[in-house]
């Protein structure tokens, strides 16, 4: 029976981020302006993207092996990210 609430509460976890993750890119924008979901779709991606690049540096700090690498693709996606956000403010 622990198996079953422990699939639901994983799920619950991600349908959470991404509902926090929509919030935070500005899912009430195109409602108000009836513009474009572009931008939030946009936003949220690259909230995942970075969170992806963290994870991987938290790893990196956890891990018994592999710490290298887990820091370098961390810092690497983290950076994708930072770039991604620069893109889609229209400074690079």
């Amino acid at each position: 029976m622990q198996l079953g609430g422990t699939k639901i509460l994983a799920g619950a976890r991600y349908i959470y981020l991404i509902a926090f993750f929509a919030l935070l890119s500005g899912a009430f924008y195109p409602i108000v302006t009836h513009s474009s979901w572009d931008l939030v779709i946009e936003g949220t991606l690259v909230l995942f993207v970075g969170l992806a690049g963290t994870v991987s540096i938290y790893k990196a700090a956890t891990a018994e092996k592999h710490k290298k690498a887990y820091l370098i693709i961390g810092l690497v996606i983290t950076s994708v990210a930072l770039l991604l956000v620069y893109g889609a403010i229209g400074r690079i």
